[in-house]
């Protein structure tokens, strides 16, 4: 077998895993995002209160938009980072379809794509991932932009604290379902558990590289992803306990974060 071509380009194959991944997601933000009072018709179980699902329905959209530059860009490295958290994603979920398999709305076709799914995007995601980085080429070219040494030390520490307070909450979720600011059960405790995992691993294996075209496309889905987040969370402020006071952390911390991942990007842009 031919060694592969060291060009650093994204492989016609997973330009096709990232199209076939595509709608999938499109379905559950329509679902989630859009009617999220209405899962128990429309979605694999039903999920209570509505700030869940508006978190998970924005998750899925940032998906649309990460996948869809999969299928477009030329360099792998502008999304190589990303693809490391969305494989901890997977199994995440996979595991939780099996610890709650009771949960579902088992008569449901969602359900059965559901299942379709987190049965095969653990095995095909971090296959993708390693068939694609053996194309990589290495090094920094003298005028590329790069990310500011303190935005990646604060990134990446960020990354690894949340990555690991995710895992340890998705193995042991009675923290989280008594302290978090809206309601949430084991099942969809240990759901956001995974999404928070997600966004944990992406933002430790980014700053890895200095490049800021390493970065680019996963702050610009993230800052719709948080975008659609914050505006979720004002539809159904009635969802959170304004007493606790996690209640203001969270909120304020995305809020806070989306501030500065935009000026980032723009600072970034402007330099380029």
């Amino acid at each position: 077998m031919d060694p592969p071509r060291r060009d650093g380009q994204v492989l016609p194959i997973t330009r096709w895993v990232a199209r076939f991944i595509i709608p999938f997601l499109a379905a559950a933000f329509l679902v989630l995002y859009g009617l999220p009072g209405q899962t128990t018709t429309y979605f694999a179980w039903t999920i209570r209160p509505e700030m869940t699902p508006i978190l998970m329905g924005a998750g899925y959209g940032a998906g649309v938009y990460f996948f869809h530059r999969v299928s477009t860009v030329d360099e792998w490295h502008t999304v190589a980072p990303v693809f490391l958290g969305i494989a901890t994603f997977t199994w995440l979920m996979a595991i939780a379809t099996v610890l709650h398999w009771g949960n579902f709305n088992h008569g449901h076709f969602t359900f059965d794509l559901w299942v379709f799914l987190y049965a095969v995007t653990p095995v095909l995601i971090p296959a993708i991932w390693a068939l694609n980085r053996r194309t990589a080429t290495g090094g920094l070219t003298g005028s590329e932009p790069r990310v500011p040494r303190t935005v990646r030390v604060l990134g990446g520490g960020l990354g690894v604290l949340l990555a690991v307070s995710a895992i340890g909450l998705f193995l042991a979720p009675q923290p989280m379902i008594d302290s978090w600011p809206w309601t949430v059960s084991p099942f969809t405790a240990r759901i956001l558990a995974g999404w928070f995992a997600l966004f944990g691993v992406v933002n430790g294996a980014v700053v890895l590289d200095p490049r800021w075209s390493a970065a680019r496309i996963l702050v610009q889905s993230q800052i719709l992803g948080f975008t659609l987040v914050l505006i979720g969370a004002v539809r159904f402020w009635a969802n959170f306990d304004p007493s606790n006071v996690l209640t203001w952390g969270v909120v304020g911390g995305m809020a806070v974060y989306l501030i500065a991942i935009l000026l980032l990007y723009i600072r970034m842009e402007t330099r380029r």
